[in-house]
């Protein structure tokens, strides 16, 4: 348990509750969970019934008013999407499948992006009247590509439950721009047309802001101007004693040379050996209220805090203390193929839009199954309504089934000379079959060992290695964003909260949508949390973190996001009780691609790394997701998708 801070699953009771709002009625209470109420299911021991059950479990894909981008509650992992995987890890016996078995071209394991693309390169490759089935244990399609849609003061108002950003430490590969063309997405062309506004905010005079809380700096406290008051005028009023007010000037506005003597690459290699907490406390010799300030400066990017980072991962994405250094600027991918394990790119443009990479998702969809979504381009995707029941037709020759869950894959006549896949799912309690020629795993690596208890051991145990870190991402409905204004921020980093950081939505208008303009308007706020356990291993973190996650309910993630909004807004006029509409919590325990960390892996030769002997073609199953190429960005399951499916297709 963190200090000051409830324990995961405590119960929000009392006055304190209800001032915060935890017993009000908001909009779309009917949504429990993250489940539509009426068909939710009950969960059972062993084979689980999943997340809907009754007499059309199955197809509740189907069923009018079906739209999970409009579900609040818990959302990312939802209950019914999991649990299955659970039991199969877990060791209980595989169900009896039912009823006929149907037969494909290819059947896809998960519908995210790498399980889309890979139908789009499949069809591109082979015709148009290839029959591809996608199998998605989630209610939703996109993977982490996931869609929050609200209807504020009569409009749609949109907010990305996962994927951010067009953004990558180097520019897209021919393929994964080349898709992004074909789809209608010229992101320069975007960007010019200043279709995202990244200064609008700061336009209004809004600041960055740091809030320090009681429990870990002495007194609730909001500071703001992070970004252009100097740093001893900003912390004057700080609860912060005067060693560590200098500590934090001397790390943001100092130009020592912490390594003198050395050449730009040997301080490369000492700073890729080293956290950056440990270069902080060892050549800064920071006190340890200044380490606490920056903890938590890396979850965004890296999901874990400074103890678990390289110090040469804080100079490249931009942490301070480095401006005397004499080190060579770019931006550096963590790819651990260099002496110090890592390459120097120029980077990819960045663009965002309203729903994150979900965009992306639903113009694969369009492509894939015109008729699930109406319209032509990268603009009208936006405001585009999807129609769920088309996706999953038996007269069209991509289908996706929602809801359900893989359970075994397997080569029919073995390995080496297959003659076919067959694919054993789960979905509203019963298990079913079906037959494909090919099939990609598009799925986290972490399952792939035991959806294929034949693969080779060594490929199982380096597909173990991948361990995804875990992350929420909490969309929060605003009545109205007057409090920001008066108190002059619009981003606030929190190092000792519960949600570090958080932010307004991004100002982006597009086709017919429109992001809140003044601060009467209702809008939606971002909040992320990556839990951790700070003095372990990255990738222990990342599972001590997971199981937080899937212990904390609902009701203990809307008490912490209620109180630290509270505390830091409050004294703006914000009022929990009042001024939420609505709360959306995206929990991923199986977030973050797992890329290079020199603090933890040896570097090996490319082939040697985990990533590669995990992904490798077994029989006619391939592997596609950002994990076999151990790069945490979109273009990277694009590239992904189309290695898989030329690997199948040369083959």
């Amino acid at each position: 348990m963190a200090r000051g801070k409830s324990p995961a699953g405590t119960s929000p009771r009392g006055d304190a509750g209800k001032a915060l709002g935890l017993g009000r009625d908001i909009p779309r209470r009917d949504f429990l969970q993250g489940a539509l109420v009426g068909t939710a299911g009950l969960l059972t021991p062993g084979w689980l019934t999943g997340a809907w059950a009754g007499e059309a479990a199955g197809a509740a894909q189907d069923a009018p008013g079906y739209y999970p981008p409009r579900l609040t509650g818990l959302r990312g992992s939802h209950p019914g999407s999991f649990e299955a995987g659970h039991a199969l890890r877990d060791g209980a016996p595989l169900p009896a499948a039912a009823g006929e078995t149907e037969d494909y071209d290819l059947v896809i394991v998960g519908a995210g992006i790498s399980g889309l693309a890979a139908a789009h390169f499949y069809q591109a490759r082979g015709g148009h009247g290839q029959r591809i089935l996608l199998l998605e244990n989630h209610d939703d399609f996109g993977g982490h590509a996931k869609r929050n849609e609200f209807e504020l003061g009569g409009r749609i108002q949109l907010l990305n439950g996962g994927t951010l950003e067009v953004d990558s430490p180097h520019p897209y590969s021919a393929t994964a721009d080349g898709l992004l063309r074909e789809l209608g997405v010229d992101v320069r062309a975007l960007i010019a047309r200043k279709a995202e506004d990244r200064g609008f905010y700061q336009g209004l005079g809004l600041k960055t802001g740091a809030f320090f809380d009681a429990e870990t700096f002495g007194a609730d406290h909001l500071v703001v101007g992070m970004d252009d008051v100097p740093m001893r005028k900003l912390l004057r009023d700080a609860p912060l004693a005067a060693r560590t007010r200098a500590d934090i000037a001397r790390v943001e506005e100092g130009r020592a040379d912490f390594l003198p003597g050395l050449s730009a690459g040997e301080k490369k290699d000492r700073l890729s050996r080293m956290s950056y907490r440990d270069f902080l406390r060892e050549l800064v010799k920071v006190d340890e209220p200044t380490v606490a300030f920056y903890q938590a400066s890396t979850h965004g990017e890296f999901a874990v805090g400074i103890d678990a980072v390289s110090a040469l991962d804080g100079w490249a994405w931009g942490l301070p203390g480095f401006d005397g250094m004499k080190l060579p600027k770019g931006v550096i991918a963590r790819m651990g193929t260099t002496p110090s394990g890592y390459l120097q790119y120029g980077g990819s443009p960045k663009f965002h839009f309203p729903d994150g990479n979900a965009t992306f998702a639903r113009l694969l969809v369009r492509r894939l199954i015109p008729a699930a979504i109406p319209g032509h381009s990268a603009e009208d995707i936006v405001t585009a309504p999807a129609d769920y029941s088309r996706l999953d037709r038996p007269d069209q020759p991509v289908r996706i089934r929602l809801n359900s869950t893989v359970v075994n894959v397997r080569n029919q006549g073995g390995a080496a000379r297959p003659t076919g896949v067959e694919v054993t799912y789960v979905r509203g309690g019963a298990a079913a079959k079906v037959r494909a020629r090919h099939c990609v795993l598009a799925s986290w690596n972490m399952m792939i060992p035991y959806l294929c208890p034949e693969l080779p051991e060594a490929q199982k145990a380096a597909l173990h290695l991948l361990v995804k870190a875990p992350l929420v991402y909490t969309s929060v409905a605003l009545r109205n964003w007057q409090p920001f204004v008066k108190l002059g921020v619009y981003t606030v980093y929190a190092p000792g909260s519960y949600y570090p950081n958080m932010w307004l939505n991004q100002k982006v208008d597009l086709g017919d949508y429109h992001t809140a303009r003044t601060p009467d308007q209702p809008t939606l706020l971002h909040m992320l949390r990556t839990p951790c356990r700070p003095g372990l291993p990255e990738h222990e973190q990342n599972k001590a973190g997971r199981a937080e996650l899937l212990g904390t309910s609902f009701e203990a993630f809307e008490r912490q996001t209620r109180g630290e909004l509270q505390r830091i807004f409050g004294p703006g006029g914000f009022d929990a009780a009042r001024d939420i509409e609505a709360l959306t919590v995206n929990r991923w325990p199986h977030g973050y691609t797992p890329e290079f960390n020199p603090l933890f892996e040896p570097l090996v030769p490319e082939a040697q790394r985990p990533h590669v002997i995990g992904r490798a073609r077994f029989g006619n199953i391939a592997i596609a997701n950002a994990d076999s190429g151990a790069y945490g960005y979109t273009d990277g399951a694009i590239d992904q998708a189309a290695r898989a499916v030329g690997e199948l297709l040369s083959g």
